[in-house]
């Protein structure tokens, strides 16, 4: 039984909820860390976004654990192995479903409407958008922007559409890395772990990646200098957080084209050092420029 309960621990993919971090864009940019109860409703939404997301894996986990036996690395999964049984993994799913959408139902009804819409969309993409070219990384992307609205929501405040649009890009440019990954490091494999690989090819993703990556560092930049932005958040300092978003996206390419890396995000980024670093100093500046101001 012990080691059931750590098999679901592990399937619940506690790395992967770095990825959340995104509802706190909003609290920082809006400019309410100094609000207690802002931070209090941030920290919320931040907890619940972690149990529906833990829930999601669980789910995807029992739908994929056929393809993911043939997966050199995956196979090892708790659900794919056998450790934790499917009707465990479901029933746990289930929980953290209930009790996250009803804590979303208490935090504020457009929270609760994000969140629904990113169950809903992971549902649809566990149940069959996976499958199709395309459609398949766009689906898989909203998944952070959606994050970065429900901070908004989270804290009662409206979100910068250019900033919507960065997140998206961004999200974007993830996935096709990662479909990237998959494929070469799966070779003749792949379209046996994931099907829609099938309809990819390395030339094709490089170009769609490369498509993303310059949209990412445009649409950036025109945020960082726009005057209607600095208006807003009271200073026309942001472009010095501009190198380290062009940075991490080169880094990124880099771990994607020479080491083979890119797969999985969330771990990319607390395991490369530089990266993470990179990412620590644009936090700080991002703070620097909003709550003290650069000269």
């Amino acid at each position: 039984m012990f080691a059931v309960l750590v098999g679901l621990a592990r399937s619940l993919r506690p790395h992967q909820w770095v990825k959340n971090v995104l509802l706190f864009a909003a609290l920082v940019f809006a400019r309410r860390l100094g609000d207690p109860d802002a931070v209090l409703h941030a920290v919320a939404g931040f907890a619940l976004f972690c149990l529906l997301s833990s829930g999601v894996y669980l789910l995807n986990d029992v739908i994929d654990r056929e393809h993911d036996r043939l997966h050199p690395r995956k196979r090892h999964r708790p659900i794919a192995s056998g450790l934790v049984p499917a009707p465990v993994a479901l029933a746990a799913a289930a929980v953290l479903f209930a009790v996250g959408l009803a804590g979303a139902s208490r935090l504020s009804t457009g929270f609760l409407v994000v969140a629904v819409l990113y169950v809903g969309a992971s549902l649809a993409y566990c149940l069959g958008i996976k499958r199709l070219v395309i459609l398949d990384v766009m689906v898989l992307a909203s998944g952070y922007p959606l994050r970065a609205v429900a901070g908004a929501e989270a804290i009662g405040v409206s979100f910068s559409n250019w900033l919507l649009l960065c997140t998206s890009l961004l999200a974007l440019f993830l996935g096709f890395c990662k479909r990237r990954q998959e494929l070469t490091s799966l070779g003749d494999d792949a379209s046996g772990h994931r099907a829609v690989l099938a309809a990819y090819s390395v030339p094709f993703l490089d170009q769609m990646i490369a498509v993303v990556t310059a949209s990412t560092v445009v649409a950036y930049t025109f945020y960082a200098f726009s005057p209607e932005v600095a208006a807003k958040l009271g200073t026309d300092k942001l472009g010095f957080t501009i190198p380290f978003v062009i940075y991490g996206i080169f880094r990124y390419f880099y771990l994607v084209h020479m080491r083979g890396e890119g797969g999985r995000p969330a771990r990319d980024l607390v395991r490369d050092v530089p990266l993470l670093v990179n990412s620590v100093l644009y936090g700080l500046t991002v703070l620097l420029v909003l709550y003290h101001g650069l000269p």
